[in-house]
């Protein structure tokens, strides 16, 4: 079930809100360093990740779920985002070049479906960000941010979501190692928090960020050969002489 975007706007607004976009922002970054020309699309609640981009790719765009709700975006120049069906998607075929989920597989009650989607809208070679909650973390069972609704995942779990439809993934990455504390003494510390958690590799960050690429060809099974059944030499009885 998608959290309100009234509710996720009110959590971007607040200081843990801001320190989380921050942290997030940065691992999506590190995952499209360069969308200079390209289209780029986020699905979700994706807007707080977005103005990085919109600047510097030819074409950004919002789509928000219709069971979430939308908001304005940008506030102050004409609106990019739209309230569609996440299933079906209102662009033709390998239109966008990059595509940025988040608050989104965690919440919708048809994952595969939706990933179908966006590889029906990717352009050959496009590429696919998701940010998910990591069932392993603190935060996927904090209630008081959009981490801790809908269904966490572990990193063998997503991968098998995205293989099934038909996406590679090549990158991994993670953000929010620092526990979901609402206090402004406490958020002073996450760059800290953050940095140790890279650096040990450990295992209870807040999200996944998965970076995935779209296959063009679909594998086809191979199909077992019949084996031929051979039989056994048979006596034929003789003719019994006159």
């Amino acid at each position: 079930m998608y959290p309100d975007v009234v509710d996720l706007r009110s959590y971007y607004a607040q200081p843990i809100g801001v320190v989380t976009r921050r942290l997030i922002g940065r691992a999506i970054r590190a995952r499209l360093t360069d969308v200079t020309g390209l289209s780029v699309l986020g699905i979700g609640y994706a807007t707080p990740y977005l103005g990085v981009f919109r600047e510097e790719c030819e074409r950004a765009l919002a789509f928000m779920p219709g069971a979430q709700g939308v908001t304005r975006w940008p506030s102050a120049a004409p609106t990019l985002a739209a309230l569609v069906d996440e299933t079906e998607m209102p662009l033709p075929n390998a239109v966008i070049d990059r595509v940025i989920a988040v608050h989104l597989l965690e919440n919708t009650p048809n994952a595969a479906d939706v990933l179908k989607e966006v590889w029906r809208i990717l352009a050959p070679g496009g590429r696919l960000v998701c940010v998910v909650p990591n069932r392993r973390s603190v935060w996927a069972r904090a209630e008081g941010t959009p981490f801790g609704h809908g269904r966490p995942f572990s990193r063998s779990q997503l991968t098998v979501l995205l293989r099934e439809a038909l996406f590679t993934p090549v990158g991994w990455g993670e953000a929010l190692y620092v526990p979901p504390l609402a206090r402004n003494w406490f958020l002073r510390t996450a760059v800290a928090w953050e940095r140790s958690g890279a650096r040990l590799a450990l295992p209870f960050a807040g999200v996944h960020v998965v970076e995935a690429t779209k296959q063009v060809y679909k594998p086809v099974p191979v199909r077992k050969r019949d084996r031929l059944r051979v039989l056994g030499p048979v006596l034929a009885p003789q003719p019994m002489g006159g």
